[in-house]
């Protein structure tokens, strides 16, 4: 099963590409789809929907698993991502239907890690780890994006309660 993990974000969303093989992830791609702060958000947006299309046609993964929002400080900048988020939610249930999925970053932390207090740098090295990479992931999203895909591959039958209504 091939799964499509996204860290959304309207200036930079990560996505992780990983192939589950017998039940062992395997990483295929990861990177950003980056938007440029001067142009409208409008712009932006679609330029997102752009780049979730490209990568859905490329890599025609089975399933997409996106991490839910959390907002802790900026709250103008969380409706901008929440925005974002929206297309990336819209685009891939028009592309793969119904499988998609989404996470809450405790979820994420807590299935990759263990503990659901994990920092970054320990999501990056159990990232590395589980995928087997010779070096941490790069940038910060594209990690995230791929600790997405990974929290999917390991629910398993349990995906279903983490299935987009």
């Amino acid at each position: 099963m091939r799964i499509l993990g996204i860290d959304p974000g309207l200036a930079t969303m990560g996505y992780g590409i990983i192939e589950m093989e017998r039940g062992k992830p395997v990483a295929i791609d990861c990177g950003v789809v980056t938007t440029p702060k001067d142009k409208s958000l409008p712009a932006r947006l679609f330029m997102i929907e752009e780049g979730v299309e490209k990568l859905i046609d490329m890599f025609k993964p089975d399933q997409v698993a996106i991490e839910e929002l959390f907002f802790s400080k900026n709250i103008t900048t969380g409706i901008a991502v929440a925005e974002a988020r929206g297309v990336i939610l819209l685009t891939a249930v028009k592309k793969v239907g119904s499988e998609v999925f989404e996470y809450t970053p405790n979820q994420i932390k807590q299935a990759i890690t263990g503990s659901g207090a994990a920092d970054k740098r320990q999501m990056q090295t159990m990232v590395q780890i589980l995928l087997k990479l010779k070096e941490k992931p790069k940038p910060d999203d594209a990690a995230d994006a791929l600790a997405v895909a990974l929290c999917h591959g390991q629910t398993g039958r349990l995906s279903t309660e983490f299935r987009v209504k």
